[in-house]
C-alpha cells in the first residue's frame, strides 16, 4: 500500500473542554463548528489556502473577538475536516487508499486550489492518486470501495469511474505486470514457474487471481467494474462465471436459514430492517443474473440452481426467475437431485417445494435439442451441386457431426430422466404434493429416455405410501405412466406383493415375469391359450426377449424393497385373492380382438388346477432357469 507525507511539524492538536485547538502564542480568532464539534483556530493560516473560508469570513461581519463560520454540510466529518486544518498549519499528515477520497471531498469543498495558492492540498493530492493510488491494484480496491461514503462527490471528482478504468485495465493485463499488494504479489509469483510460464496446477488460479479481492465491493461498484472487464473482452465468460460465483459465496450466504428465522417474526423495527435486508440482497441477486455470461458452461448447473433457490427465497422479479430456468435447462443434465429442492414459500401452496420452477425447467429443457434430420437436408446438398467448391467428404463431415450432436442430445435426455425420477422420490413423500403435479413431471420425460422404469416404479411406490387416501380411480391414473414390461426382475418381485398397486399392475407383472422365466429356461415353454390372450391384451409378446434392464440404483434405507417370502406360491395367490375382492380391471383395457373386462377376468378364472398351482409351476420355472444360469 502506499502512502504520503505532507508538512514537518508535530501536531499540536489538543482538546481542551470539548474544544479542538492548536497550541500557539498567538490568540485564536476563528471559531469553526463542523459536525457538532467545536474549533478553536487562526485565521490567517486557514483563510490563505481555503478560498471558501475567505468568502464566508467576507460576507458575515465580525461582531465578536471570535468569528465563527459553520460548515454543518462538510464532507469526510471532523477527521477530514482536521486533516485539511493540520495541512495549512504545516503539520505533518499522512494520506493513503484509506483516507484519500474524503481528502480529496474536504478539499474541494474547502476550494483548497491552485489559485489561492501554489502547491496547494487539491494538487498534491491529484498528483498522488494519479501516480500512486491508480498504478496499484489494491490501492485502487480500497479506494474505490471508500468511495461508497461520498457517492455523490465521488462521481462529480471522477474519483469512482477513474479506479472502475483502472481495475479493469489491470484485470486485463498479466498479473506478472500488476503493482498488487505484497501478500498477493507473493502469491501470485508463486503461481509462476523460474521461466515466466505459468504451471498448469495453478494456471486457473492465476489467471483469476483479481476475482477474490474485487469481491469485497459492494454490488453497485462490482457491477459497474465486471460490466467495464466483460466490455474488454479479453477474460474468457467461464473466468467471469467464476468471479460472480465467489461474489455470490461472500455476499449470500445462509439465505434459507435467515429467511426461515424471520418468517415468525412480528411486525416490529426489527422485522422492518429484515426487510430492508432483504430488499438488498434481492437488488445483489438480480444484479448477479445480469452479469452472468451467455454461454452453455460459463456457470455450473449447481450454481444456477442455487442461485434459483435463492431467488425463490427472496421473491426475486419474476424475469430473473425465469431467466435462471432457462440457463438451468441448457445444462440441466448436470443438475443433482439436492440441487433441484426448491423450498416453496408461496402462500396459495402448501407443498414443501416448488415444482412449478422444476417444471418449468424441465419444459424448457425438452424444448431444446429438437431431433435433427437423419439424412442431409435437400436444400443444403442442392446448394452444394450448384457451387461445385465443396467436396463430397465436407458434406459427408457435416453430416456425421449433426448425428453427434444428435447422439449428445440423446445421452442429456437419458440423464435428466434418471434425474427426474430421483427428484420424483424425494418429492413423493411431501403429503401436501398433488397427484396432478407428480404426474405432470413424470410424463414429460419422453419414453425412450427410460430405459428401465425402476425409478419411477420407486417413486410411485413412496407416493402410494405417503398418500393412503388416494381412491381407486386415483392409484390408477398414477400407475398408468408405469411400464411394466420395462421392469426388472426385483421390481417385479416387490410389484406382485405390493397391495397399493392397482390389479391391472399385478397382473401385468405377474405375466411379464411368467414369460421372461420361460425364456430364461432356454426355450419357450407353450402357453395356455387364456394366457396368452391376457399376455396380448397387455401388448406383452412371449416370444419377445426383453431388452437389458439396470437394476443398479442405489435406494434409501427406508425405502428398500423387502422380497422376503416371495418364493412362497402363497404370498402372490393372497394379494392377487385380495385384490380380487377389492378392484376389477379397468373399462380401458380393451384390445382389437374384443376382449374386454369380463372376458380377461373369466380368463384369469380359467386357469389351469386354479390360481395356486399356476403360480407355483411359475416359481418352479423360474427357479430351473436360474440354477441354468
Amino acid at each position: 500500500m502506499k502512502f504520503m507525507k505532507l508538512g514537518s511539524r508535530p501536531d499540536t492538536f489538543y482538546t481542551a473542554e470539548s474544544v479542538r485547538t492548536v497550541s500557539s502564542e498567538v490568540s485564536s480568532d476563528l471559531i469553526i463548528e463542523v459536525k457538532g464539534c467545536k474549533y478553536l483556530l487562526h485565521k490567517f493560516p486557514l483563510l490563505s489556502k481555503c478560498l471558501r473560508l475567505q468568502r464566508i469570513c467576507c460576507e458575515s461581519p465580525e461582531t465578536s473577538q471570535h468569528q465563527i463560520i459553520q460548515l454543518p454540510d462538510f464532507p469526510g466529518g471532523i477527521e477530514a475536516f482536521e486533516l485539511c486544518a493540520k495541512f495549512c498549519y504545516g503539520i505533518t499528515i499522512t494520506l493513503s487508499a484509506y483516507n484519500i477520497v474524503a481528502a480529496q471531498c474536504a478539499a474541494e469543498y474547502l476550494q483548497m486550489t491552485e489559485d489561492v495558492e501554489k502547491g496547494n492540498l487539491i494538487y498534491k493530492l491529484e498528483v498522488f492518486f494519479n501516480s500512486c493510488i491508480l498504478q496499484g491494484w489494491r490501492d485502487s480496491i480500497v479506494t474505490l470501495q471508500s468511495t461508497k461514503a461520498f457517492p455523490l462527490w465521488s462521481e462529480d471528482l471522477g474519483i469512482t469511474s477513474r479506479c472502475i478504468e483502472s481495475i479493469a485495465s489491470k484485470v486485463l493485463t498479466h498479473p506478472s505486470k500488476v503493482s498488487l499488494s505484497h501478500s498477493h504479489s507473493r502469491r501470485v509469483r508463486d503461481d509462476i514457474s523460474c521461466n515466466g510460464a505459468e504451471s498448469q496446477r495453478h494456471k486457473s488460479t492465476t489467471k483469476g487471481w483479481w476475482a477474490e479481492d474485487m469481491a469485497e465491493l459492494g454490488i453497485d461498484l462490482y457491477w459497474r467494474a465486471m460490466i467495464a472487464i466483460k466490455s474488454g473482452g479479453k477474460i474468457p465468460s467461464n473466468l467471469i462465471g467464476q468471479a460472480l460465483q465467489i461474489y455470490a459465496s461472500r455476499w449470500l450466504p445462509n439465505i434459507s436459514r435467515q429467511v426461515k428465522a424471520n418468517q415468525g417474526a412480528t411486525w416490529d423495527s426489527d422485522s422492518e430492517s429484515t426487510g430492508e435486508i432483504s430488499s438488498k440482497h434481492r437488488l445483489l441477486l438480480e444484479s448477479i443474473v445480469s452479469l452472468l455470461p451467455s454461454d452453455k458452461g460459463d456457470v455450473s448447473c449447481s450454481f444456477l440452481l442455487k442461485l434459483l433457490k435463492a431467488a425463490n427465497i427472496l421473491n426475486a422479479s419474476s424475469s430473473s426467475k425465469m431467466e435462471l430456468a432457462r440457463r438451468v435447462a441448457l445444462q440441466l443434465e448436470e443438475a443433482r437431485v439436492s440441487d433441484l429442492l426448491i423450498p416453496s414459500l408461496s402462500y396459495s401452496s402448501d407443498t414443501l417445494y416448488d415444482v412449478d420452477i422444476v417444471l418449468t425447467i424441465l419444459e424448457e429443457f425438452m424444448l431444446q435439442g429438437q431431433s435433427p434430420p437423419t439424412s442431409p437436408p435437400r436444400s443444403r446438398l442442392g446448394f452444394e451441386r450448384r457451387r461445385r467448391s465443396r467436396s463430397a467428404e465436407n458434406i459427408d463431415f457435416e453430416f456425421q457431426e449433426s448425428r453427434r450432436s444428435s447422439s449428445a442430445s440423446h445421452s442429456s435426455k437419458l440423464k435428466v430422466a434418471k434425474i427426474m425420477d430421483g427428484y420424483l422420490q424425494e418429492i413423493a413423500r411431501d403429503i401436501n404434493l398433488p397427484l396432478s403435479k407428480f404426474i405432470a413431471i413424470a410424463e414429460k420425460i419422453p419414453d425412450f429416455s427410460r430405459l428401465d422404469h425402476d425409478d419411477l416404479y420407486r417413486a410411485i411406490d413412496i407416493y402410494l405410501k405417503a398418500h393412503p387416501d388416494l381412491n381407486k380411480s386415483e392409484r390408477k391414473k398414477l400407475c398408468r405412466i408405469l411400464d411394466c414390461k420395462k421392469l426388472s426382475v426385483e421390481a417385479c418381485m416387490h410389484a406382485a406383493q405390493n397391495e397399493k398397486l392397482p390389479l391391472r399392475v399385478v397382473v401385468q407383472v405377474l405375466f411379464f415375469e411368467q414369460a421372461r422365466a420361460a425364456m430364461a429356461g432356454g426355450k419357450v415353454a407353450e402357453l395356455p391359450s387364456n394366457i396368452k390372450a391376457l399376455l396380448a391384451a397387455h401388448n406383452i409378446d412371449p416370444s419377445r426377449p426383453p431388452g437389458t434392464l439396470s437394476t443398479t440404483t442405489s435406494i434409501r434405507g427406508d425405502d428398500q424393497w423387502s422380497v422376503s417370502g416371495l418364493k412362497s406360491p402363497k404370498s402372490r395367490t393372497s394379494t392377487l385373492r385380495m385384490k380380487l375382492a377389492e378392484d376389477d380391471f379397468d373399462e380401458y383395457d380393451m384390445n382389437p380382438d374384443g376382449l374386454g373386462r369380463s372376458s380377461k377376468f373369466k380368463a384369469f378364472c380359467a386357469l389351469p388346477t386354479g390360481p395356486k398351482k399356476m403360480f407355483s409351476k411359475l416359481l418352479s420355472i423360474n427357479r430351473s432357469g436360474s440354477e441354468k444360469n
